[in-house]
């Protein structure tokens, strides 16, 4: 892929925690309109990646380049590697419980934007409209008033993903989408990445244990163990992967 066409390159990213190293020399690149998975056995450093290329956890050494511009080097906060582009939902649902569907999405739209509320401008009448395109968008305007708290969990994921993209991010990560899911939930949520790529212009990058789900939705699949990229290819390419069967799989040949 050409270097004009790349959205975000990974180079040698190291981590370490003490004497443990959780991520080590992880080089990747994605490009404008790709969906990515992420796969490996738990404790591969799936989750220190994200936090990485998002600015929660700080790299020891690398360069996470996005645009064209070097987040390692500038140290930047979550909150601005946001406002540059990237979005992101976690492993445990993070959203507001005591307010609606509509104003978590007011909220993430507003603080993405720098604005706060106003006394003469009450956030019911703030970017409404917007609020629920978005909702429609993920399939949930027709719970907008209801408490978030009282969503199914896999509607929760969705309104976390609406918060995450009412910043219209070029790159989304997902961090286990599926986790906790009923197989019915899998599937819809499956069906939602899947359809949220195609509507949206944006990438994505998605973590996850679901085999089903991986190789339902990837268009490539980067492999970690044990912090370090094993494999990165097409789906038929990781499945026939012999490091892979004997690694994540556990198969031998």
């Amino acid at each position: 892929m050409a270097l004009e066409e790349m959205l975000l390159q990974v180079e040698g990213l190291d981590k370490s925690f003490g004497g443990l190293a959780v991520t080590r020399d992880v080089s990747f690149g994605i490009g404008k309109r790709e969906l990515i998975c992420i796969i490996g056995p738990n404790g591969a450093g799936k989750t220190t990646l994200f936090n990485l290329l998002t600015g929660h956890l700080h790299a020891d050494r690398g360069k996470v380049i996005f645009k064209g511009k070097d987040f390692v080097k500038e140290k930047l906060a979550p909150h601005d590697i946001c406002r540059r582009g990237i979005g992101r939902s976690f492993q445990r649902v993070n959203i507001f419980s005591r307010l609606s569907l509509l104003e978590n999405v007011q909220l993430a739209l507003l603080c993405g934007r720098g604005k706060s509320l106003n006394f003469f401008s009450p956030m019911r009448t703030m970017v409404r409209d917007e609020t629920m395109e978005i909702l429609s968008d993920v399939g949930l305007a027709d719970q907008s008033a209801n408490l978030s708290g009282e969503l199914a969990h896999g509607d929760q994921k969705r309104l976390e993903v609406a918060m995450a993209i009412a910043n219209e991010p070029e790159l989304l990560l997902l961090d286990e989408p599926t986790a906790g899911m009923s197989p019915e939930e899998t599937t819809g949520t499956m069906e939602f990445i899947a359809g949220l790529f195609e509507r949206k212009q944006m990438s994505i990058i998605v973590i996850e244990h679901d085999m089903d789900v991986v190789f339902g939705i990837a268009k490539r699949i980067i492999v970690l163990h044990q912090g370090e990229v094993i494999a990165d290819g097409m789906p038929d390419d990781i499945k026939r992967d012999e490091l892979v069967q004997h690694v994540y799989f556990g198969e031998t040949t």
